[in-house]
């Protein structure tokens, strides 16, 4: 009897045992099937180092409540690196204004969700920002641009929308192509040249300030200063139709972001002529009068009707 009892302890143990495995096992499952939930934008850019200085200016531009919404959002977000490369510290974040901040910011963002794969094949699609102007978004062999700029990281989901990483930060325009350049300390040359021309036979400031859209080489205030001009007074004296020549030789009547560019082409420009793009170790453009490319310099500023790459040397037809 000792020996029966025993064995049936045993096998009810087992039994109970093997019950309890088979519970906790299926508890197991259950929770492994339950997908994990992505965070919201805010919660995405809070939690990642890299996006440090972003979450900086999310936070001053008192945007992090909005980001965290139901949305859904698209956010062209620059990593640290991005920032940096852009010229926008830590130290210049805090100089601006929450106002100012949030313009910037609202520029990187759209009010709807767009996966990579959304984005249509070709050249500068023009897109809506929450802030209200354009982004041009461009898909080609090389991937996906916005104002010339890669995105380098795509689609990181996020449960109000999605992000894109970036390589540089996107600043929204301040003016037309005209007020650009005059917000512009380097390029008052260039500014008192459109002056002068537009005396003369070609109102250049007016073709500038149009709806356009076109893309300017715009030479610094040195490069003026290189081709012989050596003080604001002596473009000032200069004969306002040659001037004009020279300064719509800088001109292509499209917006041409440096995603659009590729080696060896030949623009045509306002004036008639053309200038034929370098991307070499330098990306370089060169006018059929120079001995030597103009090295561009600063690429993919913004206007309202177009889009300004800034050069070291005059484009002589």
């Amino acid at each position: 009897m000792k020996n029966i009892k025993s064995s049936e302890i045993s096998s009810k143990l087992i039994l109970l045992l093997l019950g309890l495995f088979l519970g906790f096992t299926s508890c197991r499952d259950n929770t492994d099937e339950t997908p994990m939930q992505p965070n919201t934008i805010t919660d995405i850019v809070s939690s990642n180092n890299n996006f440090s200085l972003l979450k900086s200016a999310v936070v001053k531009a008192n945007l992090a409540t909005t980001l965290s919404g139901s949305g859904p959002f698209t956010v062209f977000a620059p990593k640290d690196e991005a920032f940096l490369a852009s010229g926008v510290t830590s130290s210049v974040i805090q100089n601006l204004s929450a106002d100012q901040l949030k313009n910037i910011l609202l520029y990187h963002t759209l009010g709807s969700k767009v996966m990579a794969a959304d984005v249509p094949a070709g050249p500068n699609a023009a897109v809506a920002t929450a802030g209200g102007d354009n982004i041009y978004i461009t898909k080609n062999s090389k991937g996906v641009f916005v104002n010339g700029w890669k995105v380098n990281q795509a689609d990181i989901a996020a449960s109000n929308g999605v992000i894109h990483s970036i390589e540089r930060v996107l600043m929204p325009p301040s003016g037309n192509l005209v007020e650009v350049a005059q917000g512009n300390s380097n390029l008052t040359y260039l500014v008192a040249a459109v002056i002068r021309a537009s005396e003369g036979g070609t109102n250049v400031a007016q073709i500038l300030a149009s709806a356009g859209p076109f893309t300017v080489f715009a030479p610094t205030n040195q490069a003026f200063i290189d081709a012989g001009f050596a003080t604001i007074a002596s473009i000032q004296a200069a004969d306002p139709n040659t001037l004009a020549s020279i300064l719509t030789y800088h001109v292509v009547a499209a917006r041409a972001f440096s995603s659009d560019l590729s080696d060896g082409q030949l623009l045509n420009t306002a004036n008639g002529g053309t200038i034929k793009i370098g991307l070499g170790a330098n990306a370089t453009v060169k006018g059929n009068g120079n001995a030597s490319p103009a090295n561009i310099t600063a690429f993919n500023v913004m206007a309202k009707n177009g889009v300004v790459h800034v050069i070291d040397k005059v484009l002589l037809p």
